[in-house]
Order: structure tokens, then C-alpha cells, then sequence
């Protein structure tokens, strides 16, 4: 018989090769592929022909009438805002985050919650004791909570308890990076245990229509580990972030196979556990009693949700011959060279001789294109040492020629605006004919709008 010859696959794209090498022929990432201890290829496998043998299928056409999916409301508002509605009957959903944010918590809260509606409820940690368990659930209140608790890392021990009788309506894994299968050689978290034992669980509630929730770890740079392949396995992936130090936290919709994505639910730390945060806002905006130069409000828009924050910028001028440093929190350090640049070269303002800080207040991450204008507003405020007016936000893409483009959704950002008080906007002139509530002010182009910022002073 011949020798069965090993495999190794790439953690970062799946991609499988004979042969380890430092980096992947196919992504072109650096030290990712990963022995697959639990497969191997022979030569008759190769050689074997797959076109017979097999069982037919039953195709079907795209009009054939389908029910919409039952949904499990959490009754955490937060929560269900991000999976679209709540958790859907035989999905899979995978949850990753940095240690201690607050994941085990929120699942344990969901869980109870449903639990107390009358639903089966089956928490499985593979990292804590079932009393540890308990007690973190006595502290958030929910110590007579009728969740079924189990400590355990074997796939085959929990498919045969679950399956001895009827099957729960939620599932928890805590977490996917514990779970083992025996049918797969190698340590708990390695590249094929992780994806046979998500595997084996996913199958098992798509069969008996259970909504799993995988808890899964995140690397240093934020993705969550194992295979790049556990994120296509599953119907949904939830980000939750933030920082340990702040007391906000934001889960928000990577992947979204029943709804929308980049949606986010907004919650707060609290001795009770997670507490929900109806009014995203409050959070990442200061209370200014009078103007302060360098700060700007950009709606930014989540999904369907608007919120708003605060973009604060900082120049300070330099001695001549000294190297300005340019430092950002929050957003993109490309696309504030990109300002900077559009600024100097379109509008005649001078960079080259102060050092430039930005900043999102409290935390928050914004990929918004939008936020250029903010961004630009905020910079020329700090450079000018003119303040914008509290009461007013800005937003609109910066193109290279100058250009202040229309964004999406400008309506529902004025909106939000004007709930909160906001009584004019600086918008791209596309959008000044829009009525409503707050006065908008149109800018064609950056030039323009620089003048009228430095005509204010």
C-alpha cells in the first residue's frame, strides 16, 4: 500500500499544498500553512473516479416557493438589531472577540433570556466549569435562569447527549477553539480539528433545526483563529470590539447569510453585565458648552443605523528642518495623507510644517467615506484656529480633484442630526436642496468650502 502523504493548508485562504512553505503560493501570506493532521491524500484517492457511484440528487428551480425562516427573538434589542431580527431556526452563528470583552457574557444573558421565554437552552464551555459558570450567572442576576449547563470538549459526547433526546432550540459552544473530534488526529485548536468539529455541530443543526452560536478567538490583529474556512462554514460571524478600558461595546454583523451587514448593536459594560444602548450617541459625543477648534460631529451610518461622533483633530507648528509626525486613532492614516494632500494642493493650506492628530472620540472606528469632510473640516478648524459651530455637522467623500461627492443615505444622517438637536450641516451641494429640519449648507468643492470655513474667522 502506498504511503499516505500529508497536507498542509493555509489558515488564511484554505488553500491546500503538499509541500510546507513560508508562504502561500495562492494568497501570498506569510506563515500560514499549517499541517492538516487529519486528512491525507493517497494515490487512490487521486486516482478514484467520483463521477459514479453516488446517490442523484433532486434539483429544483429558482421559483419554487420557500417559507421565510423562523427567527428566535433574544429580547436584547441590541442583539437582534445585529442578527437581523434574532437567532434563525438551524443556523450557525460564529461570535469572536479579544479575551475578557464581554462575549461569554452577552451569550450567557441571550441565553437566559430565551431560556425564560420558554425556550431549551444548552450552554457547553469547553474553557470554564460548569460552577464558574453559575456563579458569573448569579451575578448578572440570572442564577434561576432553566439554562442546561455542561463542561465538555468532546464532539462526540455532546452530539450523543444531545441527541438522546429532544433537541435544544439554542445551542452555545464556548468555544470551537476547545472542541476536539476523535475521528481527527491532532490537539484541540489546530487548523482540522477546528474545522471537523464545527463541522460535526454545524450538520447537527442544520438536522435538527437547533441555532448553534460558536464562540470563537480572535489573533492579535483581530480575526478570529483557525481555519479562514470556519467563517464560510457558518451563516453568520459577529465582531465583537472595543476596548477593555472603555465601557462601550459593539457587536457588529461581519457575515450575514439571513441579513443585512455592518449592522451593530451598541452595549455598555456594567456590574450587571451587558447593558443595552439605545442611544449610540451619547457615547462618543462630548458635552461642549462652547466652541473648541479641531472638532467636528459626522453622522457616520452603521448598517441602517446613524450615529453620531466626534472627529477631533490637532496640528502643532514645528521648528524649521524638523520631520512632522502624523498620528490617527480611529480611522484610516491612508486617507488622511489623502486629505492632507487634497488640502495642500487644491486649497493652498500648509501641512508640511505641523505635526497633525486625529482622533475619534471615545474609541470608535469609522471606514465611512463620508467622514472626509469632517475630517477636512476638523483639520482646517485646528489649523485656523477657528472653531465650527456646535450645533452643526459634516459629512461627504473628498474626490483628488477637490470634488465633494454625494454619499449614501444622506437623509436618514440628517435625520439622526436633527433628532439630536443639530440645527445646520455642511453637505455636498447634491444635497442642499433637501428640506428638513436642519439648514444645510451645499459645498460643491473643497476650495469652497475651506473659504467659507476661513470667511467665518
Amino acid at each position: 500500500m502506498a504511503k499516505p502523504q500529508k497536507r498542509y493548508v493555509c489558515q488564511q485562504c484554505g488553500s491546500v499544498s503538499s509541500k510546507w512553505a513560508g508562504q502561500c503560493g495562492d494568497c501570498g501570506e506569510w506563515n500560514t500553512l499549517v499541517e492538516d493532521g487529519g486528512a491525507v491524500v493517497t494515490p487512490f484517492q487521486a486516482k478514484h473516479n467520483l463521477q459514479s457511484g453516488g446517490r442523484a440528487i433532486t434539483l429544483s428551480g429558482l421559483d419554487t416557493d420557500i417559507p421565510l425562516p423562523d427567527r428566535m427573538a433574544t429580547g436584547i434589542a441590541e442583539l437582534d438589531r445585529a442578527l437581523g431580527g434574532g437567532f434563525v431556526t438551524g443556523s450557525a452563528t460564529l461570535i469572536g472577540g479579544d479575551p475578557g470583552i464581554g462575549k461569554s457574557t452577552l451569550l450567557l444573558q441571550a441565553a437566559a433570556k430565551l431560556a425564560q421565554a420558554g425556550r431549551s437552552v444548552a450552554y457547553v464551555s469547553g474553557e470554564e466549569a460548569s460552577d464558574q459558570v453559575r456563579l458569573r450567572a448569579r451575578r448578572l442576576g440570572l442564577g434561576n435562569a432553566p439554562v442546561q449547563l455542561a463542561a465538555a470538549t468532546s464532539v462526540r459526547d455532546i452530539l450523543t447527549t444531545l441527541g438522546a433526546g429532544a433537541p435544544p432550540a439554542l445551542l452555545v459552544i464556548d468555544s470551537i477553539q476547545t472542541m476536539h473530534s476523535d475521528l481527527i488526529e491532532g490537539a484541540p485548536g489546530t487548523v482540522s480539528q477546528v474545522r471537523a468539529s464545527a463541522q460535526e455541530l454545524i450538520r447537527f443543526a442544520k438536522e435538527r433545526g437547533t441555532s448553534l452560536v460558536l464562540v470563537g478567538h480572535v489573533t492579535k490583529d483581530g480575526t478570529i483563529a483557525g481555519p479562514r474556512v470556519l467563517e464560510h462554514m457558518v451563516d453568520t460571524v459577529l465582531a465583537f470590539e472595543g476596548e477593555r478600558s472603555h465601557q462601550y461595546r459593539i457587536l457588529r454583523a461581519v457575515k450575514n447569510r439571513f441579513g443585512g451587514t455592518d449592522e451593530i448593536g451598541v452595549f455598555a459594560m456594567a456590574g450587571e453585565g451587558l447593558k443595552e444602548v439605545a442611544n449610540p450617541s451619547s457615547l462618543f459625543l462630548t458635552s461642549r458648552d462652547e466652541s473648541v477648534s479641531g472638532t467636528v460631529v459626522f453622522p457616520a451610518l452603521e448598517g441602517t443605523r446613524p450615529v453620531l461622533v466626534e472627529v477631533q483633530a490637532l496640528t502643532v507648528r514645528l521648528a524649521s528642518g524638523a520631520t512632522p509626525r502624523r498620528a490617527v486613532v480611529g480611522w484610516d492614516s491612508g486617507r488622511l495623507a489623502m486629505i492632507l494632500a487634497v488640502l495642500e494642493a487644491r486649497c493652498g493650506l500648509s501641512f508640511s510644517t505641523s505635526e497633525v492628530y486625529l482622533n475619534i472620540a471615545g474609541g470608535y472606528r469609522v471606514q465611512d467615506p463620508a467622514a472626509d469632510l469632517a475630517v477636512a473640516a476638523a483639520l482646517v478648524s485646528a489649523l485656523s484656529e477657528r472653531p465650527v459651530p456646535t450645533d452643526a455637522v459634516a459629512f461627504g467623500e473628498v474626490a483628488l480633484s477637490g470634488e465633494i461627492r454625494p454619499v449614501a443615505h444622506g437623509n436618514l444622517r440628517l435625520r439622526e442630526a436633527g433628532k439630536l438637536g443639530f440645527g445646520r450641516a455642511l453637505v455636498p451641494s447634491a444635497l442642499a436642496q433637501e428640506k428638513g429640519a436642519v439648514q444645510l449648507s451645499g459645498f460643491a468643492g473643497l476650495p469652497g468650502f475651506v473659504d467659507h470655513m476661513l470667511a467665518r474667522g
